[in-house]
């Protein structure tokens, strides 16, 4: 009973990494020049950023170790279920807090537009596939990290395509 518990427990986790509902950095997107934003409107949107940068960062850097400690509370030998609920409180508060400044971030932005700003900007992002922004930031993230210059010399400059084995690994 208590490794179901656990289980279910596990299996919600992923739920909480999703960022908030509607979040996308939109700022730095060819949709913020379709958008006509003053030049007002660009310094405050890049100040609001910049504040939240660091904070976001550390929030981030947060969560990676949360999910690492619960992973390794997880996969102990020993498993204490103990530790590993505790592991799994401090994860659900980084995830927390990351959402909550995303999501406060988000707020100050939206004020920034103007309200037909914000439309043209709701207009455009119904059209996105769910999760694309997600794999997009993800894929960006990979691409930025060091020791990827490989993969992006043989797919081209964003790595092999989606779906699809490296070269190497086609024709075998």
């Amino acid at each position: 009973m208590r490794r179901l518990a656990l289980l279910v427990c596990l299996l919600g986790v992923p739920l909480l990494a999703q960022p908030p509902r509607g979040f996308f950095p939109w700022w730095d997107s060819p949709v913020a020049k379709d958008l006509n934003l003053s030049e007002d409107q660009t310094k405050q949107i890049r100040t609001v950023v910049r504040e939240y940068r660091s904070k976001l960062i550390d929030q981030r850097a947060a969560v990676e170790k949360a999910e690492g400690e619960f992973e390794d509370q997880f996969n102990d030998e020993l498993f204490d279920q103990r530790r590993a609920g505790d592991a799994l409180e401090r994860l659900i508060t980084a995830r927390g807090d990351m959402t909550r400044s995303l999501s406060q971030m988000s707020l100050r932005l939206r004020a920034v537009l103007t309200a037909d700003q914000y439309k043209e900007l709701q207009k455009r992002r119904p059209g996105m596939q769910p999760g694309q922004i997600r794999r997009d930031l993800m894929q960006k993230r990979r691409q930025d990290a060091p020791g990827n210059g490989q993969r992006r010399q043989q797919g081209g400059p964003n790595g092999p395509p989606p779906n699809q084995p490296p070269p190497n690994q086609q024709h075998q």
